[in-house]
């Protein structure tokens, strides 16, 4: 969550071992990077983590009152949802000022998101993760 109350949440998985981020791009990306590239650049400058992209877990589109332009008038966003297996917490990060970074259970992150958006990523993030760990079609190394 940032200090202004925008959620950006990290979850902990449910091994106790696991940490999962769900980097995004809705900080946008450059015209020289992929969105792969984006969500790993954005997952530092804005959690502080550093690690592995496993999977793209889709697009979620939203409305943002802070990207309202010309050319967007009603502020029309897209999310790229990515899960990423955190190796790293950097005790510096671009965004520390701005953001806070809290691990919490997956159902605590849901109650606590206000958009529905966010919700329907972290629920997309848990059915991933389920028929993973379940399936063991990806392990977590």
């Amino acid at each position: 969550m940032d200090k202004s109350g925008e959620e950006h949440p990290l979850t902990k998985g449910t091994c106790p071992s696991v940490k999962v981020s769900l980097p995004n791009t809705w900080g946008g990306w450059e015209n020289d990077e992929t969105v792969e590239e984006a969500a790993v650049r954005e997952a530092i400058e804005e959690a502080g983590v550093r690690g592995d992209l496993m999977d793209f877990l889709g697009y979620y589109e939203f409305r943002s009152k802070t990207h309202q332009d010309e050319f967007s008038p009603e502020g029309l966003c897209k999310a790229a949802m990515f899960a990423l297996f955190v190796k790293e917490e950097l005790e510096l990060w671009p965004e520390q000022s701005t953001r806070n970074r809290s691990w919490l259970a997956v159902s605590e992150a849901l109650g606590s998101l206000r958009h529905a958006w966010m919700r329907d990523a972290l629920e997309c993030f848990c059915k991933w993760h389920e028929d993973k760990l379940v399936s063991g079609t990806r392990g977590f190394t």
